[in-house]
């Protein structure tokens, strides 16, 4: 037996990026930077960023795409997924990203935004339901 969940709380790196499957399904994609903070053996403060490609589906992506912009920050919550291919040049290339089941979108503050709640950071109930 196996488990595929990921969960990440970090920033948009850009814009989300909206498009329709030929089937008219909604697909959105954007890229998460996440940020560590460790000491290190000589008690030096070190941070280093990952960069996560992110994908969401549904009336879910459309709202990412209508409420997110580049430096907000998000809270996701999904699964693992392996895309490869080949180049022109016959070489096999992977990438692995993160299918989002569920987005949170969080004030810049860093708290959760209550459902409801009036300003920009006010976001519908059903935004963090899986499309």
């Amino acid at each position: 037996m196996s488990v595929n969940l990921v969960a990440l709380l970090g920033n948009l790196t850009r814009d989300p990026e909206l498009r329709y499957t030929p089937n008219g399904s909604a697909v959105c994609q954007f890229g998460l930077a996440l940020n560590r903070r460790y000491r290190t053996a000589t008690g030096e403060l070190q941070e280093e960023t990952s960069f996560v490609e992110v994908v969401v589906w549904g009336k879910q992506a459309e709202v990412v795409a209508a409420h997110m912009a580049k430096g907000r920050p998000v809270f996701v919550e999904g699964r693992l997924q392996q895309d490869t291919w080949e180049t022109e040049a016959g070489e096999r290339r992977s990438r692995l990203k993160v299918v989002a089941q569920r987005v949170t979108f969080l004030p810049r503050n860093g708290a959760p935004a209550a459902a409801g709640a009036a300003g920009e950071d006010a976001v519908p109930d059903w935004v963090a339901e899986e499309a």
